[in-house]
C-alpha cells in the first residue's frame, strides 16, 4: 500500500485496491454537528469513560439489541482499533491464549502480541465460505486459552456467520469459559440477510464485549470514534486503563457521532448496493481468468482471489501485479492460511475496478506457462 502511494505520487498510474477507507464523504449533518459543538465551546477535557451524550447514543444503539445495556456498559475510544487494543490489555496478558480466525485481520497479531498474549490460530475454510466453526474453535482451544476474538462481518473474506454458528460459538465460549470479543465494525455492510452477533443472546452477557466505530457503516474514519460494550464490571476495570491512555476523547466528535447514531442515514445502505454491485462487477470480470478463483464477499468492501494456480503465492503475485499498475494487499499480511490469497478493495469507482480487471488479465496471460489469452477470457 505505501509502495503504491509513493509510486502514485511520482507520477505512476496505479489503480489502488488496497485498504478499506469509504470514498464516499461522511453525511453532511455529521460534519455540521461536530462544527456547531465545536463553535458551542465543546473542546475541552470529557470524561475518561466516554463524554455522556455519546455513552448515551452507543447504550441506545446496543439496548435495542439486548434491552439490558445501560450507559454503564459502554466505554468511549477513539475508534474501534483503540478499542480493541483496550479491551484485550484488560482481558488477556504472558501465557495466554487468544483464538483467532485464520485468515484475520493485519493487526489482531500485534494487539494480542503487545499484550504479552499469543494467537492461536483457528481455520477458516473456503468450503464454509471463511466462516468459524465452533467444533474447529474447539479444537483449537487449550489450557491456556482465554479469550476468543471474532470478526463477524469478517475482514478480510466478507464472511458473515449465520445464527446457528453464532449459537454454537456462543455455546463453546460458555463450555470453555472463554471472553468472546466480537470485532463488528461491518455490521451495517452485510449484504443481504440478517447480522447475527454472540452479544444479542442475553446467556451470553457476562463474557461478550463488542468493539466498533462509525468509521465504516458511517463512511467516518478520520473521525477516529468508536466504542467497547461489554459486562458492567470489566467496563468499570477498564476506566483506569481507559483514563491512562487517553484523558477522554474530543466532545465535539462525541456529539457528532451521537446526531449520527440518532439520525435515519442513507450512507450505510448506499454502500451496500455500491460494495455488492462492485463485488459483482469484479468477480464476474476475475473468474474467467485461467488460475484465479474470487470468493465473492456477503458483506464489506473487499474480495479475496486465491491466485495459487498461477504458480505465485499472495505475495509474490502483489508484488508482480504491482508493476502492472494495480494494487492489492497481499493474503500473507492476514495469516499463514491467506498465503495463496489477495485481497482487493471495493472502494474505488466501477471504471477503476474494471481496469483494474483488464491489467490483472494482461498481467495473469503473461504469466510463464499461462493458459490461454485471460485478458480475452476478461472482456
Amino acid at each position: 500500500h505505501k509502495r503504491a502511494r509513493a509510486l502514485a505520487l511520482g507520477g505512476a498510474d496505479v489503480i489502488e485496491l488496497t485498504i478499506g477507507e469509504p470514498e464516499v464523504a461522511p453525511d453532511p449533518g455529521l460534519i455540521e454537528a461536530c462544527h456547531r459543538s465545536m463553535a458551542s465551546g465543546r473542546t475541552g477535557y470529557t470524561d475518561g469513560r466516554g463524554d455522556p451524550v455519546m455513552l448515551r447514543a452507543v447504550a441506545e444503539r446496543y439496548r435495542a439489541r439486548r434491552g439490558d445495556v445501560t450507559e454503564r456498559n459502554v466505554l468511549c475510544f477513539p475508534g474501534t482499533q483503540n478499542a480493541l487494543f483496550a479491551t484485550m490489555t484488560a482481558l488477556a496478558g504472558p501465557g495466554d491464549g487468544v483464538l483467532v480466525g485464520d485468515p484475520s485481520y493485519a493487526t489482531y497479531e500485534g494487539v494480542i502480541a503487545a499484550t504479552g498474549a499469543h494467537v492461536v490460530p483457528v481455520p477458516l475454510r473456503p468450503e464454509h465460505e471463511f466462516r468459524l466453526q465452533a467444533e474447529d474453535l474447539v479444537g483449537a482451544a487449550t489450557a491456556s486459552s482465554r479469550v476468543v476474538l471474532l470478526n463477524s462481518p469478517h475482514n478480510p473474506t466478507g464472511a458473515v456467520l449465520r445464527a446457528a454458528e453464532v449459537a454454537a460459538i456462543g455455546q463453546a465460549c460458555k463450555e470453555l469459559d472463554l471472553w468472546l470479543v466480537c470485532d463488528e465494525v461491518y455490521e451495517d455492510l452485510v449484504f443481504d440477510g440478517e447480522f447475527v452477533s454472540p452479544f444479542d443472546d442475553p446467556t451470553c452477557a457476562d463474557r461478550v464485549v463488542v468493539v466498533s466505530s462509525i468509521s465504516k457503516g458511517f463512511a467516518a474514519p478520520g473521525f477516529r470514534s468508536g466504542w467497547a460494550v461489554g459486562p458492567a464490571p470489566l467496563c468499570d476495570r477498564m476506566v483506569p486503563l481507559s483514563e491512562v491512555m487517553l484523558f477522554g476523547s474530543p466532545p465535539f466528535v462525541a456529539d457528532a457521532t451521537a446526531w449520527a447514531l440518532a439520525a435515519d442515514l442513507n450512507t450505510a445502505r448506499d454502500m451496500r448496493r455500491t460494495f455488492l454491485r462492485r463485488a459483482r462487477l469484479l468477480a464476474d470480470a476475475l473468474s474467467p481468468i485461467p488460475g484465479l478463483r474470487p470468493f465473492p464477499p456477503r458483506a464489506g468492501m473487499f474480495l479475496v482471489v486465491d491466485v495459487s494456480a498461477t504458480g505465485l503465492d499472495g505475495d509474490a503475485f502483489a508484488w508482480r501485479l504491482l508493476d502492472n499498475g494495480v494494487a492489492v494487499m497481499p493474503g500473507g499480511s492476514f495469516g499463514p492460511a491467506a498465503k495463496n490469497l489477495v485481497r482487493l478493495s471495493l472502494t474505488r469507482p466501477d471504471d477503476h475496478i474494471l481496469r483494474a480487471a483488464t491489467r490483472i488479465a494482461d498481467f495473469v496471460a503473461a504469466l510463464p506457462g499461462a493458459a490461454g489469452s485471460a485478458k480475452a477470457a476478461a472482456a
